[in-house]
């Protein structure tokens, strides 16, 4: 209810702003649309959204590479090897997405945000499904991801697991910095 999924889908050029415009990585995104604008997503924004979007015909393994291929990538299967085995899903690769639970499903989609080394990186409740263990995992993945690419990483979250791990918070119901 205060806006988060929405700043984050705005953020990745998804949804439109019914006001104002909204530059990202030097695109206006706005004005762009289409092909044009999902090859840009593909190469400059790494996004776990809440509803997580995996191919339902593809295997995991070939959701990384999907991703890999749209934003006009080389294929580095040991690249989603890694980020797999990092998330501990590295089991699942031959698996369909009907074939995963939600906290699965929500790792895949993690390994699947950062497998690109896009510039900024959005997570909308990246953990919400996960035990502790693997709550930990994958906010370590995120942010040696981010880390290493030299990416910004936006996470919106209630999750009080994971909020200590970030320098800087912003509440957006009372615009708060922390």
């Amino acid at each position: 209810g205060s806006g988060k999924s929405t700043l984050l889908t705005v953020l990745a050029g998804l949804l439109k702003p019914s006001t104002g415009e909204v530059t990202v990585a030097g695109m206006q995104l706005g004005k762009n649309g289409g092909a044009g604008l999902d090859g840009w997503r593909g190469r400059h924004i790494g996004f776990v959204p809440q509803r997580l979007h995996l191919v339902a015909a593809l295997n995991v393994r070939d959701n990384l590479r999907l991703a890999q291929s749209l934003a006009g990538l080389a294929r580095d299967d040991a690249r989603i090897e890694t980020a797999l085995s990092r998330l501990g899903v590295a089991a699942l690769a031959a698996k369909k997405p009907h074939q995963l639970s939600v906290g699965e499903a929500q790792r895949v989609a993690i390994a699947r945000a950062i497998l690109n080394r896009a510039p900024l990186i959005l997570a909308d409740e990246p953990t919400s499904a996960l035990d502790d263990a693997s709550c930990n995992a994958a906010l370590d993945l995120l942010l040696d991801a981010a880390t290493e690419a030299g990416s910004t990483l936006v996470v919106a979250t209630h999750d009080q697991r994971i909020q200590s791990r970030f320098a800087h918070r912003l509440d957006l119901k009372t615009g708060v910095v922390t």
